[in-house]
């Protein structure tokens, strides 16, 4: 497999200075590798690039943002809540209600599911700008993560709910207890609200103080308050990401990183 999609391109069009629009050959070159890469086979071949494509490649194609992965991804977060719901719900009948939900929380997440993504090379697939080609996004967390939900989208609509379950089965249920004890994947905000709850304060409070860079790849910048106090600062992709770093800081600032196992 070649290393991007673009870089294939590049090799057979001759040097070019952004990425190509891709034509009708192209198309057919990037499904046959995808299907071959990830052993899948598509009914409707077409749901693979519109699950591929991020919303900066439309200002190569000058498409509506609705042609982008973001209704797929819509979807695929949908199943793939679901399904791990119902396997978390199955696996563990005697888990509270609160446990269960911790648990999947760190399983259907952005950093994992972008960690798995970058394990399977998802991000050499990704269609995307140059902006995104010349900053990383194909090994940006949001990136990967929200493409590898409208993947999940698209095999749901192209082959049912089973065909969904056996590839989130196969690339995430069947590591969830390694992926569980990595610290890399708490969920610092919830270790942050516990903490205040028990202490009678407040719920935290997220600020952003900024954004940075274009709107492709922009940057949040959020401060968490806490009993009136800025215990942390996070940077991210996403306010959410931003959010997860600034009570990561907090939380070790508190000292609360040994919080009890899920």
């Amino acid at each position: 497999m070649f290393l991007n999609i673009f870089q294939f391109l590049k090799r057979k069009r001759g040097s070019q200075a952004t990425p190509p629009k891709l034509n009708e050959q192209d198309q057919q070159t990037l499904i046959r590798e995808f299907e071959k890469k990830f052993n899948l086979h598509f009914n409707d071949p077409q749901l693979i690039i519109t699950a591929l494509k991020h919303r900066s490649y439309l200002n190569i194609t000058n498409e509506d943002r609705i042609y982008s992965n973001e209704r797929l991804e819509f979807l695929g977060d949908a199943v793939l809540d679901l399904v791990v719901t119902h396997y978390l719900y199955e696996k563990f009948p005697k888990r509270t209600e609160g446990e269960l939900s911790k648990i999947k929380s760190i399983l259907v997440s952005k950093p994992v599911l972008a960690d798995i993504a970058n394990q399977m090379s998802l991000g050499t697939f990704v269609l995307i700008n140059w902006g995104e080609e010349k900053t990383g996004g194909r090994k940006r967390q949001s990136i990967l993560g929200d493409a590898m939900e409208a993947l999940i989208g698209a095999i749901y609509l192209d082959q049912g709910l089973e065909a969904a379950r056996a590839f989130i089965q196969e690339h995430l249920l069947k590591n969830f207890q390694k992926i569980i004890k990595r610290g890399l994947y708490k969920n610092y905000k919830s270790i942050l609200l516990e903490f205040a709850q028990s202490k009678g304060w407040e719920m935290p409070l997220y600020k952003v103080v900024r954004e940075e860079g274009p709107d492709h790849a922009k940057e949040f910048i959020i401060e968490v308050y806490v009993d009136n106090r800025k215990l942390g600062e996070g940077r991210g992709s996403s306010k959410k990401m931003a959010e997860q770093q600034a009570a990561r800081q907090a939380v070790k600032k508190l000292k609360l990183s040994k919080e009890k196992k899920i």
